[in-house]
């Protein structure tokens, strides 16, 4: 390209750029404001990992901010107000439309609903301002809602100015003569949250035994700032959105197995007609001892047994023809249908035979064990359909993929669901993407492609792609030898049930491992810090998250309630990195009624001194890069070769 070309390729870089700032003093004044934010102190980011449908708790540690709300408003006021009325104001902030629901009857009466509206809006711009240290006055403005940003505004900055009371109770009084001003505190509310978290990180599985993954996705869609890395069970929805007939299986069991049917028939519109049908054709006899789900609902327990057996059985059956399928994967020794002696009611498991639980298989043709039967075909094709059909659940799956990425960094901080799969000399491994081995980074990003791309031209291997990086051995969401979910259901001895964790599970003990996995990813080796979730950290057993290299964390504290219901969020702020421990959250009645809050033990992991900047972060890199442009712009209107308007 000649220098001709590649300026008039700059110029039309800057073209576009010159019509939001149209003259030298419009781009040095953006200059000016740009390079002020980077001396600001960096945002709080909030990470999360393994919720797994648990959608009320997490509800409760998005607003209470994983307890740091409630350290700043007892610090703040906890000498100004009454301890009464300090929980009414938590409760105000943890639950605003369920506390004012609550005193509805009291604030019906006009004098006690203004004298509220002049004692609670004070509080909360005191908040207001106090959050708003942090940010420049653009990103403050932006967390106002349109329709009040000018009325806000003056709240913001009313104890600078020099004007008598009168002048915020003429905006209340206006509010409380259209019925506003409870909408208003309202959006405040909503304020502080905001401006309380930068940005929510949740690094994987939004779904699995928990009771509504949906809700837990519409919550984040809710959220100012939210990214996502994918962990392995949202790889498993979003396969069955696209059609993964394995998946399509698989998302049912585990909802049958854990009595999760909301979150498809209510949450999803996903039906259960054709699964009963086949129940009522095909098991109406079977005991289904080995399939007995957990908790209750208005489906009796035999039923569920019934329903959950059909699903596992097409499970099995759909991903031996995935398998088959892709030989690439090197996984047909995990196709085990056709390693069951239905005479004998046995199976042969890496050479060993072992006898089964069930031996009622009335849809195998041992001939053709993975085929399904044709009641079996009916049954996948309606659900396959009910499926694709969703438009929630396509939304969900879409909110998910356009926030999402098989990995970020956040301010020296790596973060990923799983693994990097490895050797056990710690020897990145590596996976065919699109026939190319890649491993490390590579993978990672080449994976992150594969995702987008299928949910704009979706294809058979890119549909059964997202089998494997629900289960499959190389995968980084995963990170093991295998799952056994057929191994649970059918042979009771406990030895075949093992699943062989990747080395870098143990490898991130290890110093100069972590700081080679952090190089690899463009992290500082010296002090980041690896980030990831998937496998559970056992308290009860003396296990810390920190691990002994000091250089890996792992955040996955059982959310959820069916695995513990302990949980952690990791806060990056610009003084610390620390780390909440979260216990049980009773519900959002006890919290309005009770004052009940999660409370979380809080240790540091990083402390820095001095403080984190804009400048020392990601974002600070993307502001380094504007300035140019914006300087670029400035020196091609001074040469005349852009003109100014």
């Amino acid at each position: 390209m000649g220098s001709n070309d590649a300026r008039e390729v700059e110029l039309a870089l800057l073209r576009p750029l010159s019509r939001q700032f149209p003259s030298v003093d419009a781009a040095v004044g953006e200059i000016a404001r740009l390079a002020a934010e980077l001396t600001l102190p960096k945002g709080a980011v909030h990470v999360l990992s393994d919720v797994h449908g648990e959608h009320g708790k997490l509800r409760h540690v998005i607003n209470n901010a994983a307890g740091t709300l409630r350290a700043l408003v007892e610090r703040q006021f906890g000498a100004r107000l009454a301890p009464g009325d300090l929980q009414d104001f938590l409760g105000l902030i943890f639950y605003p439309a369920e506390m004012l629901d609550s005193r509805a009857a009291a604030l019906r009466d006009p004098a006690a609903l203004r004298g509220f509206a002049q004692r609670v809006l004070p509080l909360l711009f005191e908040l207001v301002r106090v959050l708003s240290r942090r940010y420049g006055l653009e990103h403050v403005l932006r967390t106002f809602p349109t329709e009040y940003r000018a009325v806000l505004r003056e709240l913001e900055f009313e104890p600078a100015s020099v004007r008598d009371g009168r002048y915020v109770d003429a905006i209340i009084d206006t509010l409380l003569a259209h019925g506003r001003a409870l909408h208003l505190i309202r959006l405040v509310v909503r304020v502080v949250r905001d401006l309380a978290i930068e940005e929510i990180v949740v690094a994987g599985d939004c779904f699995d035994r928990g009771p509504r993954g949906d809700r837990i996705v519409e919550l984040l869609r809710h959220q100012p700032t939210v990214s996502v890395t994918w962990g392995n069970h949202d790889a498993a929805w979003m396969g069955a959105c696209l059609g993964q007939e394995a998946l399509i299986a698989h998302v049912l069991r585990i909802s049958l197995r854990y009595r999760r049917l909301s979150q498809l028939e209510e949450g999803y519109g996903i039906t259960m007609q054709p699964l009963e049908r086949l129940v009522r054709t095909i098991y109406a006899d079977d005991p289904a001892d080995c399939f007995h789900t957990r908790g209750h609902g208005l489906r009796d327990d035999l039923t569920m047994a019934r329903l959950h057996k059909a699903a596992a059985i097409m499970q099995f059956k759909l991903e031996g023809q995935a398998i088959a399928r892709n030989p690439h994967w090197n996984l047909e020794h995990r196709r085990l249908l056709h390693r069951i002696d239905y005479t004998n009611g046995t199976i042969e498991l890496d050479g060993v035979v072992y006898p089964l639980r069930d031996t009622h298989f009335p849809t195998i043709d041992p001939a053709h064990p993975y085929e399904l039967s044709a009641n079996e075909r009916r049954c996948m094709d309606r659900l396959r359909q009910s499926f694709l059909t969703s438009r929630t659940l396509w939304e969900h799956m879409r909110f998910l993929v356009d926030r999402g990425a098989m990995w970020l960094a956040r301010d020296r901080h790596l973060i990923f669901h799983g693994c990097v799969p490895v050797d056990a000399a710690g020897t990145f491994l590596s996976f065919p993407i699109d026939g190319v081995p890649l491993r490390g980074r590579a993978l990672f990003d080449a994976l992150t492609g594969v995702v987008v791309r299928a949910f704009e031209q979706p294809t058979d291997p890119d549909r059964d792609l997202f089998w494997y990086l629900w289960s499959g051995p190389l995968s980084p969401l995963f990170g093991k030898d295998r799952i056994t979910t057929l191994e649970r259901d059918l042979v009771a001895d406990t030895a075949t049930h093992k699943e062989t964790k990747n080395p870098y599970f143990q490898l991130i003990h290890e110093r100069a491992f972590c700081e080679r996995v952090l190089a690899e990813f463009g992290v500082d080796p010296r002090d980041g810090l690896i980030v990831n979730g998937h496998v559970p950290v056992h308290l009860e057993e003396g296990e810390s998250p920190l691990k002994r290299s000091g250089q890996a964390i792992t955040i996955d504290g059982a959310f959820s309630e069916a695995y513990g219901d302990h949980g952690f969020t990791l806060g990056i702020d610009a003084d610390r990195t620390f780390l909440a421990k979260h216990h049980h959250f009773d519900s959002v009645e006890a919290a309005v009624r009770d004052g009940v809050d999660i409370i979380p033990e809080v240790s540091a992991v990083r402390e820095w001194n001095p403080i984190r900047r804009v400048a020392d972060t990601e974002r600070g890199a993307e502001i380094r890069a504007e300035i140019t442009l914006l300087e670029q712009l400035v020196a091609a209107y001074r040469a005349n070769t852009l003109r100014q308007t």
